[in-house]
């Protein structure tokens, strides 16, 4: 079993990925891992809309300057918030963060790549309107998904005496 501290080190965002589609086992595992993040009063508010179609992901590419990402990766996971779930907004933005983090490092142990991207939320009236999500879901982010086609590089972080208030 691999250390979780060596997973999180190893982890990077994947933006070139191979045509190989993840199975669908994979795909649940990794939505499952999102599933057991930490939620305040365990409401677990988030919700997941998997795409994996050519002509649905290119036209969700055209509300982010990174559309490419999209486009190029075999799955998408669009992530949003249930806010009929939501008690308390921050924590349950905090509890979706953990979510994706915990998406992002399964799918990295199961040997996939993912891309956690953002700017696309400043379209999100608009990308939930194309999606046709219920009223009560607010778009979180998009997580981008499949084999990494790139040279992964050495990570680089401030050390923690710089990380450290005192």
């Amino acid at each position: 079993m691999k250390d979780i501290l060596d997973i999180i080190k190893q982890r990077r965002s994947i933006r070139e990925y191979k045509k190989k589609m993840p199975s669908g086992e994979d795909i649940e595992k990794i939505l499952e891992a999102g599933g057991w993040a930490p939620s305040g009063l365990n409401n677990q508010p988030w919700r997941f809309l998997v795409i994996k179609e050519k002509a649905q992901k290119d036209k969700l590419a055209e509300f982010t300057k990174y559309g490419d990402i999209i486009k190029d990766a075999p799955v998408v996971i669009v992530v949003c918030m249930d806010i009929t779930d939501s008690y308390n907004r921050d924590k349950d933005l905090m509890a979706i963060g953990a979510c994706i983090q915990n998406m992002c490092l399964e799918a990295h142990s199961l040997g996939l790549g993912t891309c956690w991207m953002g700017e696309i939320l400043n379209r999100k009236k608009e990308v939930c309107k194309f999606l046709n999500l219920y009223e009560n879901l607010e778009l979180m982010a998009v997580v981008t998904l499949g084999y990494s086609s790139e040279h992964i590089t050495k990570g680089c972080r401030k050390s923690l005496s710089e990380l450290k208030i005192r």
